[in-house]
């Protein structure tokens, strides 16, 4: 029996539109419903059509469900995911997305702690009117305060923009006004992340050239976070593909960790933000209520509801594990209640496992096949860049004989990035193209000590078997 494979988009190199089942099954307009292998089973997410309207489409009576048992309202958290999405893809602004929904959310959460894009403080310099003007245009009322902070106090412009930003947006008259602030202190200033060039961003390169479908890098994954029976953070979907041969194709899929990343914008009270100073997309444990909004709102199906006590108590968990550099509760598996994803293995990048391990994750030193390269994006000599240059170098056209060839014959693509997120994460190969379908892998999860449905676990002990 086969199924859709769970993600089909456009690449840089594939042919052929942007349709069908998004990742994790999820079917897109006229496909027959596919089964996921995701989280608790039940999870869903907003797919991909050529259709512009479609592609925003409101999350279904699946999406409603899921939410509904989390007891909030389930009307805000689809009609959020919907234009966060949007405003990722540029046909909505930030300002007016907070502004649609700030009262709503007042009203369900008492708080509003969203992030919210700003300009970049640290390159307003109070005697540049343009740059005032345009911080003017976007938020209203805030240039004429940053004109009275001195150009050299990069902090007190950040002070300044965070506390005054959302409430100008709300045409609200002063700033630090209740419940209008852009997240927690120690989130980013925006969605941005470090992608401005300088500073990190951590991302990957997966060959999928390499990749052999053997699951090491789920088990690793699994290990690693201490992550309950049915909750990986990571999955390797095995596909055959009718534009691609016979062969059987494999794509490992984790967050990815998007510099725009529509999670973050429906949080309620910024315990999903994206880090400062490297761009990595966190839940904190200790502020995420489990409403589960950045779970319809993610366009790749990433997120995992944790569902019940953990297979790993807290006790057995060193702090190190999960407390990051700011003192913030993000690494490791999540508490009952609490979402859950991959986190880029924080404690690894902090140092908290030594310095050998900062720039490395998991699934990277499990993986045999030299599939996944993880490092800094941002600097040219790291690991996904180096993988890309040699693998392209050893890939090149005779452009003497064929001079209209490009370069190389490295075909490149980065899941949905039509919608505009900006993932961090860079394949190698072919794209899936609408036509592919998932298929029995190699190697079973079974046969690894897997389960690929937490629903699984649930329901076994619910039926009386093992606890879930």
């Amino acid at each position: 029996m086969t199924r859709r494979i769970p993600y089909v988009g456009t690449g840089n190199v594939s042919p052929g539109p942007a349709t069908a089942a998004g990742v994790g099954g999820t079917p897109g307009p006229g496909d027959a419903p596919v089964t996921r292998p995701h989280g608790a089973g039940e999870h869903s997410i907003p797919t991909m059509s050529t259709d512009d309207e479609s592609m925003y489409a409101t999350p279904d009576e699946e999406h409603r469900r899921l939410l509904e048992e989390t007891g909030y309202d389930a009307d805000l958290g689809m009609e959020m995911a919907r234009d966060a999405q949007k405003v990722s893809a540029g046909d909505l602004s930030e300002v007016e997305f907070y502004r649609r929904y700030h009262d709503r959310i007042l009203e369900e959460f008492d708080v509003d702690d969203r992030e919210v894009d700003l300009p970049d403080p640290d390159e307003v310099d109070s005697g540049d009117v343009n740059a005032i003007d345009r911080i003017e245009g976007a938020f209203e009322g805030i240039g004429e305060t940053l004109r009275g902070v001195d150009g050299d106090e990069s902090e007190s412009r950040r002070s300044v923009m965070k506390k005054g930003a959302a409430a100008a947006a709300l045409g609200l008259g002063g700033l630090g006004s209740a419940g209008a602030t852009t997240g927690g202190d120690d989130g980013a200033a925006g969605a941005g992340g470090g992608d401005d060039g300088e500073g990190t961003r951590w991302g990957m390169t997966i060959n999928l050239n390499n990749c052999d479908g053997c699951l090491a890098c789920m088990v690793a994954c699994d290990q690693e976070h201490n992550l309950s029976e049915g909750a990986n953070w990571m999955y390797v979907f095995a596909f055959e593909d009718e534009g691609q041969g016979e062969q059987e194709n494999f794509l490992p899929r984790t967050c990815q960790h998007c510099t725009d990343s529509p999670c973050t914008k429906v949080c309620p009270v910024g315990a999903r933000h994206t880090r400062e100073e490297d761009g990595l997309v966190l839940t904190d444990y200790d502020i995420c209520i489990g409403c589960r909004y950045c779970e319809v709102s993610c366009p790749y199906g990433v997120n995992y509801f944790q569902w019940g006590e953990p297979d790993v108590p807290e006790s057995e968990i060193d702090d190190d594990h999960q407390i990051d550099d700011r003192g913030r509760w993000v690494g490791s598996r999540p508490p009952e209640g609490v979402m859950g994803k991959c986190t880029f293995c924080v404690d690894r990048q902090d140092g908290q496992m030594g310095e050998e391990k900062v720039g490395t994750t998991a699934c990277e030193e499990a993986c045999t096949m030299d599939a996944i390269h993880f490092g800094d994006l941002n600097d040219p000599e790291s690991p996904p860049n180096q993988h890309l240059e040699e693998y392209r170098s050893g890939q090149e056209n005779d452009l003497e004989e064929f001079p209209n060839r490009k370069e190389h014959t490295v075909s490149t693509f980065k899941l949905m990035e039509e919608r505009g997120t900006e993932p961090n994460v860079q394949f190698i190969g072919n794209e899936p193209s609408p036509h592919a379908e998932q298929v029995e892998g190699p190697v079973a999860y079974e046969d690894m000590g897997i389960t690929d449905n937490r629903k699984e676990v649930l329901d076994r002990g619910a039926d009386g078997g093992e606890e879930a």
